[in-house]
């Protein structure tokens, strides 16, 4: 999904755990003890706690961080939720990708459901073995909000990313959600900071992003695939989000992968 200036910050936090976790792990844990709305955490390889910070651990049911160190999601979460976030964690592992602003139910103080946005990044050696991941959940509203997010954002969000390569409009996806035009635009906005049609951009162009460093199809084809039909227009809006041209994108993530786009 789309990268904001605080995922940004997070890549550039898992380049520093490369070269020395050990150090910057209880420095970062202990920053995040201090946001009550944003649950952090560490894995390894095999899915269990190795860092969280204190937030993590009041919405499990704990008072120590301690005590969920060693441990998996199945031990805390409900089987829905657990399963759930497993599988992210095998999919961030298993393709090097980050996951990145997803919309999904998280627990929230007293163990109430609510909604939240989701970071997962793999953390790699320089080698390229994966060792684990971090990540971060931030709450996006409380659950006696009165604009509260519907039970269909989270679907159509999802429709947008498998879909993003027909002709989507704004009012395509508010439809999808059963919402009115104004409160679908509402909601993106307060979610990402972006315009519904910037979000379609976005996701289009971080489609095109991973189909040049995976693949060898021309730049004309990538841009179809995903959803520009203009070839020049497609090469302004990628160069206007990364700096680089289409092609030289390419080259650079052929010898440095991972490089971010910016919202």
């Amino acid at each position: 999904m789309v990268i904001p200036s605080t995922t940004l910050s997070l890549d550039r936090l898992n380049s520093l755990f490369q070269r020395n976790p050990a150090a910057l792990l209880p420095l970062v844990e202990e920053l995040f003890d201090h946001l009550p709305d944003t649950v952090f955490f560490c894995k390894d390889a095999q899915g269990r706690y190795v860092s969280v910070n204190q937030t993590l651990a009041e919405r499990c049911g704990v008072s120590r961080k301690s005590d969920l160190v060693g441990r998996r999601v199945s031990d805390f979460f409900p089987p829905a939720l657990a399963q759930r976030y497993a599988a992210q964690d095998e999919a961030v592992l298993k393709s090097g990708r980050s996951m990145i602003d997803v919309l999904e139910l998280h627990w929230f103080p007293g163990r109430r459901s609510g909604w939240c946005l989701t970071t997962k990044l793999p953390i790699e050696t320089e080698k390229g073995l994966r060792t684990g991941l971090i990540g971060i959940s931030r709450d996006v509203a409380s659950p006696d909000e009165r604009d509260s997010i519907p039970a269909t954002l989270a679907p159509t969000l999802e429709y947008l990313e498998n879909n993003c390569h027909e002709p989507i409009l704004p009012s395509t996806l508010a439809k999808q959600a059963g919402l009115s035009n104004a409160r679908f635009a509402r909601l993106i906005r307060r979610l990402f900071r972006l315009t519904p049609s910037q979000l379609i951009i976005q996701t289009r162009l971080n489609h095109a992003a991973k189909a040049l460093e995976d693949s060898d199809k021309p730049v004309t084809e990538v841009a179809l695939l995903a959803g520009f039909y203009d070839h020049s227009a497609f090469s302004r809006a990628f160069r206007r989000a990364t700096g680089l041209t289409p092609s030289a994108f390419r080259n650079r993530n052929r010898t440095s992968p991972h490089f971010p786009l910016s919202s």
